[in-house]
């Protein structure tokens, strides 16, 4: 005969094949903005009282369980003659992969939009919900060619945007690049993803910026390397640090990762900046990865220069796209191009080969606007000069955010990011991510802490400026207000 089981018998079990406490779930329940205390988890797990609807609706999806099972189809008892159904837990290679900038917090920003709240996302750089639109040119250029984009490409993609992408590499003065040396991807993400799949046994490392963008990072762990952390110096208008690079260089580095222009910082670095990376990288013999996505996002009067141009003797990956220079982020469309000395890198070529062919190819469509996205006018010149939009948010929050006591930062050259400094001992922060939490649950804005992009202090967090001069204004009232009054 079954034994009946009550819903405190399934809740204990359920809690046992998830390794979770009392305590874990109360954890679980205040970063879920739940409200539940010690007393009401306490009563559930002795049998003294069965939760309400929403509360067990948290609890199945904090143990992954069936609410249905939980609950017994409503009843107090019920039924059980075996365990808990079987669970899927993600791959423990998952286990040190990060991408906070679409995190917890971010979860939490979607339950309170799904209870009617509007939140201003300060988090992540899509420039389309802000207004900024598409050059009207390659709107039109996607429309006329979309019959003809019904089929699989080539795995690297199209010959024109191929040819195109070279003759753009040309007027970087990146060397020896031929059109087999181009790769299109559904933005540069999965190029990125490719790369290091393509690169990293287990136990090889791999020198990443911090502050980085979390995905390289990520990308690099799941392959199986180890990403090691150089790091960016906030005093050095956020140089990378070269005497912490040589340090961490060792016999299984085998590769550089450089952002620039930078996110999350928006700093540019000057041609004697990259010539000092490029003499590093050619003691070493280590391959260079440049993402380079904002390249066409740099103000003041200030030059990009590629850092493959300054180095034809390495092995050089550079990586671009169309996402952030014309505002197509949905159309996922990018590329990475392979300079240098391509001799030392057989292998590894043919590697890149073998994942590009089997993902088919990238987006057809995308891949069909890019020659008509780099010819002619950019019209994205017209928002980084002074009275365009990116330029003129860049002064406005700047100078609002040095304005707030206790809040300071570097100025950004280039992109769309600012990543100011907060007095932690001001505020008593040691935890970031409860800080932007907080800020969202009382101000409705959010934004990305620190952490999130593998900063070791919980003392930065990173706002997109893309919203209008007047939307940032109201956010920078709110997060002065806030700090008025904070203390963790």
């Amino acid at each position: 005969m079954n034994q009946t089981f009550t819903f405190a018998d399934r809740l204990k079990s359920a809690m046992e094949q998830k390794h979770m406490k009392q305590v874990d779930l109360i954890h679980a329940a205040e970063t879920a903005g739940v409200k539940v205390g010690k007393s009401h988890i306490s009563q559930y797990v002795s049998g003294k009282t069965v939760p309400r609807a929403e509360i067990l609706h948290f609890l199945s999806e904090t143990l992954d369980v069936d609410a249905d099972w939980l609950s017994g189809n409503g009843g107090n008892t019920v039924n059980l003659g075996t365990s808990p159904r079987r669970t899927f837990s993600k791959s423990t290679k998952l286990d040190n992969v990060l991408y906070d900038v679409r995190g917890p917090v971010v979860d939490e920003a979607n339950r309170m939009e799904r209870n009617g709240t509007h939140i201003l996302k300060l988090n992540i750089g899509n420039p389309a919900p802000f207004g900024f639109r598409t050059p009207d040119e390659v709107i039109y250029d996607m429309r006329h060619q979309l019959a003809d984009c019904q089929g699989y490409s080539a795995s690297q993609g199209l010959f024109a945007a191929r040819k195109a992408i070279m003759q753009y590499a040309q007027l970087k003065k990146i060397p020896n690049v031929d059109i087999d040396d181009i790769y299109t991807g559904n933005g540069v993400s999965e190029l990125i993803n490719l790369s290091m799949s393509a690169l990293l046994d287990d136990g090889d490392e791999i020198l990443i910026p911090s502050p980085d963008y979390p995905l390289w990072t990520a990308c690099a762990t799941l392959a199986g390397g180890k990403a090691v952390h150089y790091i960016c110096d906030e005093q050095s208008e956020w140089y990378p640090d070269m005497e912490d690079i040589k340090r961490k260089v060792n016999s299984r580095t085998k590769a550089i990762v450089l952002i620039n222009p930078n996110n999350p910082t928006g700093a540019l670095y000057p041609r004697e900046v990259l010539q000092q990376i490029v003499d590093i990288a050619r003691e070493h013999q280590l391959m260079i990865f440049s993402d380079e996505i904002y390249d066409r996002l740099v103000m003041d009067g200030e030059e990009h220069v590629s850092i493959a141009s300054l180095a034809p003797d390495l092995f050089c990956v550079t990586f671009s796209g169309l996402s952030k220079s014309h505002m197509i982020a949905g159309f996922r469309i990018g590329w990475m191009i392979l300079s240098g000395n391509k001799a030392i890198a057989k292998d590894y070529i043919e590697g890149l080969n073998m994942l590009s062919n089997m993902r088919l190819c990238s987006n057809v469509p995308a891949q069909a606007v890019v020659q008509t996205a780099l010819g002619g006018h950019q019209s994205v010149n017209d928002y980084i000069i002074p009275g365009g939009r990116i330029y003129e948010q860049r002064e406005f929050i700047y100078n609002a955010l040095c304005d707030i006591p206790g809040i300071s930062a570097v100025k950004p050259k280039a992109a769309f990011y600012i990543f100011p400094k907060i007095d932690t001992k001001k505020f008593n922060i040691t935890n970031d991510e409860q800080f932007a939490l907080d800020l969202l649950r009382e101000k409705k804005i959010l934004i990305v802490h620190g952490s999130g992009f593998n900063w070791k202090d919980p003392d930065h967090f990173r706002v997109v400026y893309l919203p209008r001069v007047e939307v940032l204004e109201d956010a920078s009232v709110k997060l002065r207000d806030f700090l008025e009054y904070y203390r963790q």
